[in-house]
């Protein structure tokens, strides 16, 4: 048993991959042919480069020593200077370029436009000079700090790019370390989508089908907003809903203002101000627990005669929410009823992916909370610093739990600084004491982050290691702790929730596009989450770039930005011949050679509601097609007759007391007190220390 979650951060610093810390500068004692731990014995040349620099006594003497470095570079061709040479996250334009000599080694070349940049560029090439690619790929990112150039010296910007300089060596190393890859080292293997200001090309054929949607047939749009006017209906859906829904959606958002689409959170808040301002009915597309807390929230803001629909008869399921609906979920809840009886305060913090009667279930027997994938850590760190010595027990997602461990682990190293970046109350060793105090569900997962396992981040990390990386609170360890990597290492990594993803990708768009870089610059961001991001994630990609060139000088903008959405190795197998095969979609290599892409819907890539992609199947019951029929009923007594059993579930009110219903908002009522008072409630306080 390990660790849990939290609530909403201050609103300067969501927990979107931590980005309020700023990376403290440490210095690596470098010492001339020895290597930092994760490095090689072989790789002394670039130990004794670093060590030569940081051993000039006075720091800005130190930097003159590095930009000496880049004396003698000899400068790129042009046709070497290339995208997939280009430096991602770099305040200025620099490029790498590694090929294999003759006896088995690699030539290092570089160049660099600002002087600090191509002298570091120098000392790499002459550092990596005569190492195998596995040597050059296993340098830590870490022997940068040994520079000894502080942050006094050095913005932050720049440390970042030389990090991210040797990231992109590192990458091109895995490439050419790999046989198998030699022919194709420029390459990566999975599905993206090309923004720019002139539009949006599809690299492989599942991208191809998302692209397709991104400009809506107008006819179709055109329908929907009349129906939603004359009818008096807003709409609510998850970012997760597939692209041809999300494009018309969007599209029709942009004619009736009751149409919101979001993260998980806030679609019930859209829903009381849809009813305020009209609306006589909601329809919810999402799962079933959405629609379900839709109806709680308008129902305890006294909104009783609206209706709400779900779009299937059926029900709407969730791997995650059925598992806190188990007798293992129960027992786990009993350890903490336990700890309680043992005279020691304990508090649930409970995934807010959860039907309303298991959060009454749960509050009845340990007082309760929800959060967000955006809020879970400062939950956590809030109810530690409100309540001492509180235990807390965390569920049901068991990755994000783990993650969560892994990250107070992380804090518990980090200076007092960088902890009270994120919540000003505690320090590293506040955040070590809480540890043992921390517990999370064991046997919880979504069926869609459960996707981004090893193999996937083995790939991302081969072909994508110099890309931003984002990962969703609820991914297996292995992605999170690589978007962590990237975001302490590199700042380029992103951890929290879909909006605090959408956010980054839409901020670094932003930083490009007013940095005015030059064309060839190409931000890529591994999508680590539901494959439905993409849509609003290139739409406010597109609609950032086109203002951009709308509103320059020369009508120009030449930044691009791809999103990149991985495809898991489990939708590769043995198949009759016709599918496309592994090597030739790109998934070359090792244990995928001589394997079939099982042939989804769309093709290419093996994308599908059973598999590839992130994909989430009870989301994409959530179709145009039903979202059209349950509209085409409402309004008429026949119509709304066969939509009852569209409505979310009916918990049965008890007997004298309040309902489930009402009794499963009291956990999400305490997340609400915390967003806006940024304290727990008296009232909840007083529940988990006088409970037992």
């Amino acid at each position: 048993m390990s660790h849990a979650s939290a609530a909403s951060v201050r609103a300067a610093a969501p927990i979107a991959g931590l980005r309020a810390i700023r990376r403290v500068s440490r210095r690596v004692n470098v010492v001339p042919r020895a290597v930092a731990a994760g490095g090689t014995a072989n790789q002394s040349s670039l130990d004794d480069a670093i060590a030569s620099v940081a051993s000039v006594p006075d720091a800005t003497d130190r930097l003159k020593a590095l930009i000496a470095c880049g004396a003698d570079l000899v400068d790129l061709p042009d046709e070497a200077k290339a995208l997939q040479n280009r430096v991602m996250g770099c305040a200025s334009e620099a490029w790498i370029d590694l090929t294999l000599a003759a006896d088995g080694t690699v030539v290092v070349r570089g160049a660099a436009e600002a002087q600090i940049t191509r002298g570091f560029c120098g000392l790499l090439t002459k550092g990596l000079a005569g190492l195998t690619a596995d040597e050059i790929a296993r340098v830590p990112i870490t022997i940068v700090d040994g520079l000894g150039i502080g942050a006094a010296n050095l913005p932050t910007s720049r440390a970042n790019g030389f990090r991210n300089m040797l990231e992109t060596a590192k990458k091109q190393a895995r490439r050419l370390a790999d046989a198998s890859d030699a022919s194709n080292v420029k390459s990566g293997p999975f599905p993206s989508l090309v923004v720019s200001a002139d539009g949006v090309a599809a690299n492989g054929v599942f991208a191809e089908t998302q692209a397709e949607y991104l400009e809506p047939d107008e006819t179709l749009v055109a329908k929907l907003v009349d129906t939603l006017k004359a009818k008096k209906i807003g709409i609510v859906a998850h970012f997760y809903m597939d692209a041809q829904v999300q494009g018309v959606l969007m599209a029709a958002k942009k004619r009736y203002e009751h149409v919101f689409i979001s993260d998980s959170l806030v679609m019930a808040d859209a829903a009381v101000k849809m009813v305020e301002a009209g609306c006589e009915s909601v329809a919810v597309l999402g799962v079933d627990f959405m629609s379900e807390n839709v109806r709680a929230i308008l129902d305890d803001a006294g909104m009783t005669e609206p209706k709400v629909y779900r779009m299937a008869a059926e029900d709407i399921g969730c791997s995650l929410a059925e598992a806190a609906q188990t007798e293992s979920y129960y027992g786990y809840l009993e350890d903490a009823r336990r700890v309680i009886a043992d005279g020691e305060p304990a508090a649930h913090v409970i995934y807010i992916n959860t039907a309303l009667d298991t959060k009454a279930n749960a509050n009845a027997v340990v007082p309760t909370v929800t959060c967000t994938s955006s809020n879970v850590v400062q939950t956590v760190l809030q109810l530690a610093a409100q309540v001492p010595g509180v235990n807390v027990f965390y569920g049901p997602d068991t990755y994000m739990g783990g993650n969560l461990a892994h990250l107070f682990s992380m804090m518990a190293e980090w200076t007092d600084a960088e902890v009270q970046a994120v919540h000003p109350e505690h320090t590293a060793a506040t955040v070590k004491a809480l540890l043992p105090r921390l517990r999370y569900y064991q046997d919880g997962t979504c069926m869609v982050h459960h996707m981004f396992g090893g193999d996937v981040c083995d790939a991302v990390e081969k072909h994508y290691g110099d890309a931003y990386i984002t990962a969703h609170f609820e991914v297996p360890g292995e992605m999170f702790k690589s978007a962590m990597r990237a975001k302490r290492e590199r700042d380029m990594g992103v951890v929290g929730s879909t909006k605090n993803i959408l956010d980054f990708v839409v901020d670094r768009v932003d930083e490009a596009i007013a940095r005015k870089l030059p064309a060839g610059e190409r931000l890529s961001f591994v999508l680590g989450t539901e494959t439905g991001m993409v849509t609003a994630i290139v739409r406010a990609a597109r609609e950032r770039l086109r203002a951009a060139k709308e509103t320059s000088d020369d009508q120009t903008c030449l930044v691009e930005c791809e999103i990149v959405f991985p495809v898991s190795t489990d939708a590769v197998t043995d198949v009759e011949s016709g599918a496309s095969s592994a090597s030739s979609s790109g998934l070359s290599g090792g244990a995928l050679d001589g394997l079939q892409i099982v042939p989804g819907p769309a093709g290419g890539e093996g994308c599908s509601a059973d598999g590839g992609c992130a994909s989430c199947p009870y989301m994409k019951m959530n179709s145009l097609a039903a979202l059209q029929s349950v509209l085409d009923k409402i309004g008429t007594d026949a119509g709304e007759a066969m939509l009852a059993p569209f409505e979310p579930k009916k918990y049965a009110a008890s007997d004298s007391g309040p309902s489930v219903a009402a009794l499963g908002c009291v956990p999400i009522l305490h997340m609400r007190d915390f967003t806006r008072d940024k304290r727990f409630s008296d009232a909840f306080v007083r529940d988990i220390v006088g409970r037992g």
